[in-house]
């Protein structure tokens, strides 16, 4: 699913980006809930989130609650992480991050190859910022060996820079 997002755009710099688990859910511009599974049966429900500030993925699994948070947040002192690895509540979860400076003309190109992606995807969401085609927030989910990931990618053109992070969890058994 694709989005504007009618909002001011807030992300000015990839680097302001900050990661947080356990934050409970936060107002959102844009969301997508998806159950996925293995085919058999639903194994989690997730909801996608697309923030004023970019996103929170909140998981679902009987497991109790997982929640991601990669956004601008005022105060925030857990700068983005390039990994972790952690158990939390009930929950194996890995994060990584990764942040590409590309050239302008790359740059384009990237934004309209991972839009094209992720909106036509059925468990994909991205939404744009008004004032820029390639000012962008997207995140697809899928469930894979066992668990619940998604990849999630923030664009900066103003930098030339695409924050991508990769999340894995799994029920811990």
């Amino acid at each position: 699913m694709l989005t504007t997002l009618h909002t001011s755009y807030t992300d000015t710099r990839a680097g302001d980006l900050a990661w947080c688990l356990g934050k409970d859910a936060l107002p959102a511009l844009a969301t997508l809930n998806v159950e996925v599974g293995d085919g058999l049966r639903v194994r989690a429900k997730v909801e996608l989130r697309l923030l004023g500030a970019s996103h929170q993925v909140l998981v679902d699994a009987g497991r109790g609650d997982c929640s991601e948070t990669v956004a601008c947040m005022p105060g925030s002192q857990a700068p983005l992480p390039f990994g972790v690895a952690r158990r939390v509540g009930g929950w194996d979860y890995e994060f990584a991050a990764r942040i590409e400076t590309l050239s302008q003309g790359s740059f384009a190109g990237r934004a309209q190859e991972l839009l094209a992606l992720v909106a036509d995807h059925p468990h994909g969401l991205a939404g744009t910022f008004p004032g820029d085609p390639h000012a962008f927030t997207a995140m697809l989910v899928q469930y894979a060996d066992g668990g619940v990931r998604w990849r999630t990618w923030h664009a900066y053109p103003q930098e030339g820079r695409l924050v991508t992070t990769r999340t894995r969890v799994n029920a811990l058994a």
